[in-house]
């Protein structure tokens, strides 16, 4: 069904052509929302596996690491990393696994960019959050479909002002459907991945938390051992 614009500035017919337009426009962006997440959902494969594949390149030199399966999510093998790391701080008796985590410092130094996380859960934050639009533009198009039908009545000055509210109301429904349907399928697509984006977040605060416990403890054990010298 084409549309055609008003060509007069009859308020009744501009609210029909608004109203005509609410459902296509309502699954347009429906549509643009999943591909956002699908960006989003590359977005984050790509900060973990940089972020692991740092990781594996700091604890390359360590005598005892974890090994975990080529199945194993990259997730957990960020957290077994972290934790490889700390189980060379605490260990008193490592002293060599200490002096070659120091002395790779320079890795994760050199490659701080992977987390900054500020942009990526902002993005999140909003796909998640415009979900919520959904409904209320469905019930916009409605609202904007029943406001039509009233304003073309006191145009006319007919007494069919039921009918045509009615045959309106009834094409400006799918509207709401189509807003509820798509706040419906993008929340459960949200669900499946807000687990994992927050795990991208969780890896990020530990490697953070971790590579500034090992340049504090481990730099003032470095220095306590040239003072020994």
């Amino acid at each position: 069904m084409p549309f055609t614009i008003p060509q007069t500035g009859d308020i009744g017919e501009w609210l029909q052509f608004f109203s005509s337009l609410s459902t296509p426009v309502i699954a347009g962006f429906a549509v643009l929302h999943l591909l956002y997440f699908f960006v989003l959902r590359q977005w984050y494969s790509r900060d973990v596996r940089m972020i692991a594949g740092t990781l594996d390149d700091y604890t390359r030199g360590l005598k005892h690491r974890s090994v975990l399966g080529r199945s194993a999510p990259l997730t957990t093998q960020i957290d077994a990393f972290v934790q490889d790391v700390n189980d060379v701080i605490t260990d008193a008796s490592r002293t060599e696994d200490q002096a070659e985590c120091l002395r790779r410092m320079h890795i994760l130094d050199e490659k701080r960019s992977y987390l900054e996380s500020l942009s990526f859960e902002t993005s999140v934050n909003a796909a998640k959050t415009m979900i919520e639009a959904y409904p209320l533009a469905g019930v916009l198009g409605t609202v904007l479909a029943i406001g039509s039908a009233l304003q073309a009545d006191a145009t006319a000055k007919t007494t069919s002002t039921v009918n045509v509210v009615m045959e309106r109301f009834g094409d400006s429904i799918w509207s709401t459907f189509t807003g509820l349907f798509a706040a419906i399928l993008l929340m459960f697509v949200n669900s499946i991945l807000e687990i994992r984006f927050n795990r991208l977040t969780e890896s990020r605060t530990n490697v953070r938390d971790m590579v500034g416990r090992a340049k504090r403890e481990l730099g003032l054990a470095a220095q306590k051992a040239l003072e020994t010298v």
